[in-house]
């Protein structure tokens, strides 16, 4: 979730009035965690459930009003990082073997596997984008403190959302430092030059983490994020968690069915 930080960080006096964006923070976070938990709890082969859970997740598309230029541009990065793991569900024993070469073969088993993992992490990614793309990243920590996440996880987070655009700086300004110097004229130094930098990096966000957390200790920081806000749900959360329970139902009670 942390994996476009430019992206978080201008996002935040871009939000239209929606119905989606009318409810409150923990609502929405709850409702995308209940839809990720349905589509990656069922079985491998179900296909109506998640055509029902696809049609759910592209109506909060619709209603959100999210770009889906920018959807498509996050879930295709991110699907890049899982998608040369998804390749080794492809080759599994059981089933009718398809196309054998050597010791590799896919099977009947193995493609079905394949796609249906691969339609989870689909419909997962883009229903967490959604909810990224709708909502100001410091509401999302107050909806995880409010639905009882523990306060240490939360204030990690926190701080890596806060300070990784610091550490982004600091690397571009090492870098445009060694262009400068001519430092990358050819693929041996740009290796050699990266590997010192990214050290570099290491060394300066352990001193600077050091004086941070002094700095914060006194100013009264104890460890925790702390919220005065209460929680309530209004009519329309209600509204939006029966409709999102309503879909996972029936999604499984298709799946059992069938």
């Amino acid at each position: 979730m942390l994996l476009h930080i430019h992206s978080f960080l201008n996002q935040q006096n871009q939000q239209p009035s929606t119905l989606w964006h009318s409810l409150g923070s923990q609502t929405r976070v709850l409702c995308a965690f209940v839809g990720v938990f349905a589509i990656a709890l069922t079985p491998n082969g179900q296909w109506i459930t998640w055509g029902v859970y696809g049609v759910g997740v592209v109506f909060l598309i619709l209603i959100s009003r999210v770009s889906w230029l920018t959807l498509l541009s996050r879930v295709i990065i991110e699907f890049s990082f899982v998608g040369v793991v998804l390749l080794g569900t492809l080759f599994r024993p059981e089933g009718d073997v398809i196309w054998s070469w050597g010791i590799l073969q896919i099977t009947t088993t193995g493609v079905m596997v394949l796609g249906s993992v691969t339609i989870k992490v689909l419909l997962s990614l883009m229903l967490l984008n959604t909810l990224i793309l709708t909502i100001a990243i410091p509401d999302l920590f107050k909806a995880l403190l409010a639905l009882k996440m523990p306060p240490l996880l939360v204030a990690i987070m926190a701080s890596m959302y806060r300070y990784i655009d610091v550490l982004n700086r600091e690397f571009t300004a090492m870098k445009r430092a060694a262009i400068s110097r001519n430092l990358m004229s050819n693929d041996k130094m740009i290796r050699h030059v990266m590997g010192n930098a990214i050290g570099s990096l290491f060394i300066r966000s352990y001193e600077r983490g050091e004086l941070i957390y002094q700095a914060m200790l006194a100013r009264g920081y104890q460890g925790i994020p702390t919220t005065w806000e209460t929680v309530s749900y209004k009519n329309q959360d209600i509204f939006a968690l029966i409709i999102t329970g309503i879909i996972v139902i029936l999604g499984q009670v298709i799946y059992l069915k069938v």
